[in-house]
């Protein structure tokens, strides 16, 4: 018999996989596998179990936001490439932006199905100096609201949490002075925000990373956003964000492999929407296939 290996946050979102939590052991096992449930207990506990016991099962399946899925990532990154399992996700977090570009169903039972039955596809990881990330490494505006935000406020509130927490911090935005590295190019200038992603979805919105974002291609999507200096300048940013503009003055896009930022002062970072470090340099590389996820 196969083993399954099922680890939850209990706390995330509304707290809707727990309420579903035997239906979804019943039909796992009704599906062939021999289970074994996990409840974090705390931050990096997800990560610690999976490192420990992922090893010896032939399928994980973790429930969460974006940041258990970061926990699941790292986790299985500790493991020597042939000893990791294959990974589902039911996605229950606010957010779930990584949800989004592996196309999940948004329903707890429908995505607990396609957590086995869906294929497994090969999927690239980010490496953050000595940590893992799913889809986003990102510093500057917003960036922070994520991890800022409380659990309370994120199911109380849902999307429009991170929202009103931005607003708060509109009044702390200000931009860094970062040199980026990438291939053969160096690029140095006041950026208001920096985005090193393989997502569709970042922060809840599409469009942001670029098109032909693939998941599997072994590139990262990198966008930077020069400092805007006045309103007309941050209506043009908003343009060429959202709008595909044809001319971009002040959102830079290129797709790379390893990339490395350097700045003169510390610079927080944020990992899949938990805080990252604060870094005066970064080498950010990316792992190629380094784990076969559930996905359409």
């Amino acid at each position: 018999m196969k083993k399954l290996l099922f680890v939850l946050n209990p706390h995330a979102g509304k707290a809707r996989v727990k309420g579903k939590l035997s239906w979804i052991v019943d039909y796992y096992i009704k599906q062939g596998f021999r289970v074994e449930v996990y409840m974090t207990q705390e931050q990096g506990d997800g990560a610690r179990v999976i490192g420990e016991l992922a090893g010896e099962v032939d399928h994980l399946v973790v429930s969460g936001g974006d940041g258990t899925m970061n926990e699941a990532v790292t986790g299985l990154m500790r493991l020597p490439k042939e000893k990791r399992p294959s990974l589902g996700y039911i996605p229950a977090g606010t957010t779930n932006d990584f949800a989004r570009s592996l196309n999940l169903p948004k329903n707890i039972g429908k995505a607990a199905e396609s957590s086995v039955l869906l294929p497994a596809c090969p999927t690239d990881i980010g490496q953050f100096e000595d940590a893992y990330f799913t889809y986003v490494a990102g510093f500057g505006a917003f960036t922070s609201v994520s991890y800022r935000t409380s659990q309370d406020s994120k199911n109380m509130l849902g999307h429009q949490a991170y929202i009103f927490e931005g607003l708060k911090k509109i009044s702390e935005i200000k931009s860094q002075h970062v040199k980026v590295f990438y291939k053969d190019q160096e690029l140095e200038d006041d950026f208001l925000v920096g985005l090193v992603t393989n997502s569709v979805s970042v922060a809840g919105f599409k469009k942001i990373s670029g098109p032909d974002v693939e998941l599997d291609d072994g590139l990262f999507e990198v966008v930077l956003i020069r400092d805007p200096k006045n309103p007309l300048d941050l209506t043009r940013v908003v343009q060429e964000l959202f709008l595909d503009e044809a001319n971009q003055s002040f959102v830079l896009r290129f797709k790379t492999d390893a990339v490395r930022f350097v700045s003169e002062e510390p610079i927080d970072w944020v990992l899949d929407g938990e805080f990252g470090g604060s870094k005066k340099e970064v080498d950010i590389r990316i792992c190629k296939n380094a784990i076969d996820i559930v996905r359409k």
